[in-house]
């Protein structure tokens, strides 16, 4: 599975839980760190933990073990990173604040993930 499919198969998790405004923003040309990072909002803390779980279990079942999960306790921003994609689901007022899209879309590819399905 290359990264391209493996950040359908992140935005298809998402939009399984019903995850809020998803983005995908292709970083190949800005970082080494990662190829995509995935922005996605959820409704409440509970909301946010549930995403980030359904995006964990499908890359474990398509054979990507998450490398770590970070924020969970807290379930306002919760990161999870599978190496070729990072995904970063919050709550709205979170994802507001620090605006990670606006951050990463500067000389990137950014696409509304539901305009890519």
């Amino acid at each position: 599975m290359n990264s391209e499919q493996l950040s359908d198969l992140i935005v298809a998790a998402l939009e399984d839980v019903k995850a809020q405004n998803i983005v995908r923003l292709d970083v190949r040309d800005m970082t080494t760190v990662t190829d995509f990072m995935i922005v996605a909002s959820g409704t409440s803390n509970r909301h946010v933990k549930a995403l980030v779980d359904n995006v964990a279990e499908k890359a474990r079942e398509a054979g990507r073990k998450p490398i770590g999960i970070e924020g969970e306790e807290g379930g306002e921003w919760v990161l999870l990173d599978l190496e070729d994609a990072l995904v970063h689901v919050m709550l709205p007022k979170v994802r507001e604040f620090y605006n990670l899209e606006k951050l990463w879309s500067f000389g990137g590819k950014s696409s509304s993930a539901a305009a890519d399905h």
